[in-house]
């Protein structure tokens, strides 16, 4: 696997626009379908939406009032370990300043800071 491979994550791969995190942070499944949704409904199911975070780390919980020991407590939730300059969302089909809103509003349901990012490549005529 070469450099640019192990960066993958930090660049745009799919679409024309994404956002970035600027920080490292857990998000959660919840908080990324929620991102998500926000995403889709602005776009009005118009282009198509990458999602370039799994949550695939299980975050675990004993239940109230319960003894230590006893092994290790039940999954409560899942996350996404981010850090600082992963691609977290990706938009395409749609004008650029669609995209721009449709993202600035998933941002505010992501618990990281983000920054809007648009391909290198990216010239305005094929939305």
């Amino acid at each position: 696997e070469n450099e640019r491979q192990r960066q993958a994550w930090r660049s745009i791969a799919f679409g024309s626009f994404g956002i970035k995190a600027q920080e490292g942070c857990w998000v959660t499944a919840r908080q990324i379908e929620a991102a998500r949704i926000a995403i889709t409904r602005f776009m009005k199911r118009e282009g198509q939406v990458w999602i370039r975070v799994f949550p695939d780390k299980p975050i675990t919980r004993k239940p109230a009032e319960v003894r230590m020991g006893k092994g290790k407590g039940a999954p409560e939730y899942w996350v996404a370990p981010v850090k600082p300059g992963r691609i977290l969302f990706e938009a395409e089909g749609v004008p650029m300043d669609v995209a721009k809103e449709a993202l600035r509003l998933a941002a505010q349901k992501l618990p990281v800071v983000t920054k809007f990012v648009v391909r290198r490549d990216y010239t305005a005529n094929e939305a």
